[in-house]
């Protein structure tokens, strides 16, 4: 779970025993799957919340108890056909902000709305941009900090090889605190732009990274700031000491006052992923506290690989998570995936990660394999016709607040599925004694949710494995979201229909 801080004195204190797990089923929705969309929102006054989108008709379902569905409310205020729907959740109501285009304008709304869906205010305009009626107009995203303090909506709109920026900053009333305007130069051939993230002072953070060539990997990285009230953006060169990094992945550590910048690295180009890579940026100094490239051993690589050489055995993983300790430390989470598609086409990261809509940040969740959160039907975005995909093991690497590495555990796996990834991957949940990793197991008739937990020392327990009380159940646990201590909604298909599972730990 993104955010979600681990306290290393509780994981050594508290034991790891499996419990029991109790598990609730909503009934089957009655609308039609494969058109429809849908986004856990979380628990809300005791309510648990799960938005719906059915051929441009939006709802939002409220479940009590046992699941039970207590009430559907339409969202009618929502125009047909909007887009980007985002959500900021607090434990009494919840933003919901969503755009929408008429004629050439597109307009970026908010409306307030509580535990029970009922709107405290009506919608207010917060901005609209000219676009033209065939112009791009996913223009808008939604961030907030981890305290829910902040929020910000920004949009970037490209022309002559620049990006246009527009922040709104705006406090949890969304009163506007400052608005900024500002432009990048960029290369769609080689500019790749990390997530954007707002720390709890504000400011806004994400890196660039330059490819060396068309189709390339990473020769060159930048992280890029913008305090709350400044209009300017600030630009660090991170040093890479002439070697090559993959995708960046950016975690902010508001405890520590830290960014923490991290990748896989590379000794050439297009080589085999020599190892890690941890830059950590210390805000209040202004500066890098540290900048390490750390080797994966082959007494690792060993354990990690499926198939091939030792110096082969990374290629195939990708950062997913990075987890917080309280000391500023942390645990790098990446997973091995591979895709096989009709005619034999060869598996390429450079291909995958640099010549695609990674380099657009418009796009950026409707691609990425690290997007989790919101289930979309089978080829609504992506054509995966005849299309294998391959989930293998998960690393765990727990790195210091000197950004160097202290252990690392693999967590063995082998998921495999066709035309679709619904129900491969993983999800995790932290109950203060351990980082649960939960998986749906290979085994299709005997489908069983697997539970490892990972402890402070970096001790892998496998817990036994949660079986459904109910036949036809199939977990889509990379959905699943928690909502509480020792509570984790999941999204399940019962019959290709769509239900929902709330399991107590």
């Amino acid at each position: 779970m993104k955010g979600i801080a681990l306290n290393i004195c509780l994981l050594f204190l508290l034991p790891v025993f499996s419990f029991a797990q109790k598990i609730s089923y909503s009934d089957v929705l009655k609308e039609n799957s494969r058109e429809m969309d849908f986004e856990i929102i979380g628990k809300i006054n005791g309510n648990i919340l799960v938005f719906k989108n059915q051929s441009s008709k939006y709802a939002v379902s409220i479940y009590q108890g046992e699941m039970d569905l207590k009430e559907k409310v339409d969202l009618d205020f929502i125009p047909a056909k909007a887009f980007n729907v985002d959500f900021v959740v607090y434990p009494d109501f919840f933003y919901l902000v969503y755009q929408y285009q008429k004629r050439g304008v597109v307009y970026c709304m908010a409306a307030k709305i509580d535990g029970n869906v009922k709107k405290i205010n009506e919608p207010i305009l917060l901005d609209t941009t000219q676009v033209g009626i065939f112009g791009d107009n996913k223009i808008y995203s939604v961030i907030a900090s981890e305290d829910k303090q902040k929020i910000m909506v920004f949009k970037i709109q490209k022309k002559d090889d620049r990006f246009n920026f527009v922040t709104l900053l705006y406090d949890n009333q969304l009163q506007v605190i400052h608005k900024t305007r500002q432009a990048l130069d960029y290369n769609e051939r080689k500019d790749i732009y990390s997530d954007f993230l707002l720390d709890n002072d504000g400011n806004f953070v994400f890196t660039k990274s330059i490819k060396s060539g068309y189709r390339d990997d990473i020769g060159t990285l930048d992280l890029i700031t913008k305090a709350a009230l400044q209009d300017t953006f600030s630009i660090k060169i991170i040093p890479l000491n002439k070697k090559y990094i993959d995708e960046v992945k950016v975690k902010v550590d508001n405890v520590n006052k830290r960014y923490m910048l991290n990748s896989f690295y590379y000794m050439e180009r297009r080589g085999n992923i020599e190892g890690i890579y941890a830059s950590l940026w210390d805000i209040k100094g202004d500066t890098a506290f540290a900048n390490i490239f750390t080797p994966i051993p082959d007494s690792i690589r060993s354990i990690a690989k499926e198939k091939g050489g030792l110096k082969y055995a990374f290629n195939d993983y990708f950062i997913r998570n990075i987890v917080l300790k309280k000391d500023g430390g942390y645990l790098l989470v990446a997973e091995d995936f591979s895709t096989q598609s009709t005619g034999n086409n060869q598996w390429n990261r450079w291909d995958y990660l640099y010549n695609s809509p990674f380099s657009n940040p418009y796009y950026y969740n409707y691609y990425s394999p690290y997007y989790g959160g919101y289930y979309r039907p089978y080829n609504n975005f992506n054509n995966y016709n005849n299309t294998r995909f391959y989930y293998y093991n998960i690393l765990v690497l727990s790195i210091s607040n000197k950004g160097i590495s202290e252990w690392n555990n693999i967590i063995h796996k082998e998921q495999t599925s066709d035309n679709t990834d619904n129900f491969l991957s993983y999800s995790t949940f932290n109950t203060g004694a351990g980082i649960h990793f939960l998986f749906n197991n290979s085994d299709k008739r005997n489908p069983l949710l697997i539970d490892n937990v990972i402890t402070a020392d970096g001790t892998l327990t496998r817990n036994p494995s949660l079986k459904s009380y109910e036949k036809g159940y199939d977990f889509m646990i990379r959905f699943a979201k928690q909502t509480g201590a020792r509570q984790l909604i999941v999204p399940c298909s019962y019959r290709q229909q769509i239900c929902f599972a709330k399991i107590d730990f």
